[in-house]
């Protein structure tokens, strides 16, 4: 292990320990507590902006003279606005019920009665690109699950999230009579804290990853050696599918309501047409393109169909357009071609919506709207951690604090 790497280990397993001394007193934490500190985080964030923003306004200045793309800043880019939002985000957050922590089964024979329990599962890594939003979405969903946390981000919002993390966080769990260390940050930049993050399964048996594609599944493979598990968001490119029987003003709306923001996961990544429209609705949709700032990469294609825009730095502001002839090859199209995160179908017809969201076997279908609302707070008014795109039983899609658990079974006298 070279030097970085041997202090990058040391760092993580340091803060790995001291969130895990926190771990027993956060199992009988009554949940007006927790969502006490949700609310003093909020309150955090509005009144204490200033140096949250001045330290983003810092990282902003690297991230520019360092050339990083449009999507990147706008992932990396605070301002009041989204300070707000996200303060509202925890507010609502801290409303939300709490399940039951146990539920019975069935009664077995010999008197016996079977009850499944929702414990925490302890210690919970995460790493994720450079977005200091995340630091506060996933700490309030790791203390909303009384679960501790080791997080660690990109260097680029480095600063932003150790304001984050001093300023807003610890401050308000504190003032909840929460132990503030229940939250660790990871200090030492560079890829060697991310991989010393998912190496220690003693300390830290599940990550949480979120990223560009090749970086994150190669954590996570790094994870498999170790034998830490993971929750992985390493892909995304949503798809839109314009049917024959299209409302064509309503398609315009959802492109553009699509594009709102270039570095998200879940924008429109490929546009894809019935081949009866191609000739009347492409110059329509190049002009709002273009209007938008953004570049159509028409047929032939000098790249895979499913290529995702939001992660090509200098390249983000770009949609593939393609044929596609009919629902059912749409669907199939978004199946082979990418990632599976979302795909939408935009038409009048149901039988034609239906036969669409019948062969899709991504995260989320959607008929007649944006792929944009596959978000945690958007489908379910709570934030979330990342969304979840395996073909695997457990979360799937937007992982909030109901997912971040342990099923524990006991067999008790009745």
């Amino acid at each position: 292990m070279t030097t970085d790497g041997a202090d990058a280990h040391k760092a993580v397993e340091e803060a790995a320990r001291a969130a895990r001394g926190t771990v027993a007193d956060l199992a009988g934490v009554p949940g007006e507590r927790l969502d006490q500190a949700l609310r003093a985080i909020a309150d955090g964030l509005v009144r204490g902006s200033a140096p949250v923003l001045a330290a983003n306004e810092a990282d902003m200045t690297a991230a520019r003279e360092a050339g990083l793309g449009r999507g990147l800043l706008d992932r990396l880019r605070m301002d009041e606005g989204r300070l707000a939002a996200i303060a509202d985000q925890l507010r609502a957050l801290a409303g939300v019920p709490y399940e039951s922590a146990e539920r019975a089964v069935r009664e077995l024979p010999d008197g016996l009665v079977l009850t499944e329990r929702r414990r925490p599962v302890g210690v919970i890594g995460a790493n994720f690109e450079a977005r200091p939003n995340v630091v506060v979405d996933i700490a309030s969903q790791f203390v909303k699950s009384r679960n501790a946390g080791v997080l660690r981000t990109g260097s680029a919002a480095i600063r932003s999230a150790i304001t984050l993390a001093d300023e807003v966080i610890a401050p308000a769990l504190a003032s909840a009579g929460l132990d503030p260390a229940m939250i660790q940050l990871v200090r030492v930049p560079g890829q060697s804290s991310a991989r010393a993050l998912v190496s220690q399964p003693g300390l830290i048996p599940l990550v949480i990853l979120r990223g560009s594609g090749d970086s994150t599944r190669s954590l996570a493979a790094e994870a498999a050696r170790h034998g830490v598990r993971t929750m992985a968001h390493a892909d995304g490119g949503a798809v839109l599918y314009v049917d024959a029987a299209a409302d064509l003003d309503l398609a315009g709306r959802l492109i553009e309501a699509s594009l709102d923001r270039l570095g998200v996961c879940n924008r429109l990544n490929l546009l894809l047409l019935h081949p009866s429209l191609w000739d009347t609705f492409v110059p329509r949709v190049i002009a709002l393109l273009d209007r938008l700032g953004i570049a159509a990469s028409l047929p032939p294609h000098a790249h895979p169909l499913g290529h995702e825009w939001a992660l090509d730095s200098g390249r983000e502001a770009t949609v593939t357009l393609a044929p596609a002839d009919g629902p059912r090859a749409a669907a199939v199209l978004a199946n082979e071609e990418t990632s599976g995160l979302a795909a939408a179908i935009v038409t009048v017809d149901q039988a034609a919506a239906e036969e669409f969201l019948g062969a899709y076997a991504g995260t989320g279908a959607f008929w007649n709207s944006t792929t944009r609302l596959l978000d945690g707070f958007k489908l379910f008014s709570v934030p979330e951690t990342g969304i979840n795109i395996d073909a695997v039983p457990g979360p799937r899609g937007p992982v909030t604090f109901r997912d971040l658990y342990l099923r524990q079974f006991v067999v008790t006298p009745a």
